[in-house]
């Protein structure tokens, strides 16, 4: 049995209702809560996304079932770089549609956009623990330019501030509290 085209359309400001259901189901597969979802959608997050003119999003359908999507930004490679970048911010399809084409008709759509806006680069954002999208990725020739690391500010301010730095009151008393709390698990037999 022949395999049924892809086809990839703009979602654009005004009928970004019909790709709604869409991106929640990719919000629940990726761990949110319908009321985190809900939220989003109630303050216009996803409105104002397709009214952005630096936004692009495409969905994909097969059969006019809608089966993924991505969502790319163009800007500088850097602050202090005048490049031009699109850089896929998400890419995403249906668990029972993976490895039959969707995700490349999209990045044909994507890669089609940034020669139209003149952009010599693609950048993709991959989480380095998911393994089968680096493959993915790297298979189409995304080369692996930099490891990006996250911390919270009070955690950059306490390590700056070294071991012997002073520990805030509210510090200390979250450390009394857990030492007690494993104190008393410690002396409490378990039922």
């Amino acid at each position: 049995m022949a395999r049924s085209a892809v086809q990839v359309t703009r979602v654009t400001y005004g009928d970004e209702d019909s790709f709604v259901q869409l991106w929640r189901d990719s919000k629940l597969a990726d761990g949110h809560t319908e009321d985190q979802i809900d939220r989003a959608l109630r303050e216009g997050r996803l409105t104002r996304a397709c009214e952005r003119p630096d936004v692009r999003i495409f969905a994909a359908s097969v059969d006019g079932d809608p089966v993924g999507f991505t969502i790319v930004m163009s800007g500088p490679v850097s602050a202090l770089q005048d490049t031009l970048a699109v850089w896929v911010d998400v890419l995403w399809v249906r668990p029972g549609r993976r490895q039959r084409g969707v995700a490349g008709a999209l990045l044909q759509a994507v890669a089609t956009y940034a020669e139209h806006i003149g952009a010599p680069e693609i950048v993709s954002c991959v989480p380095s623990a998911s393994r089968d999208a680096n493959r993915f990725f790297a298979r189409l020739g995304f080369a692996s330019v930099v490891t990006e690391r996250m911390t919270t500010p009070a955690a950059l301010h306490r390590r700056l501030a070294g071991p012997g730095a002073v520990v805030g009151e509210a510090v200390r008393r979250r450390r009394t509290l857990r030492a007690r709390t494993r104190r008393h698990e410690v002396l409490t037999p378990a039922e």
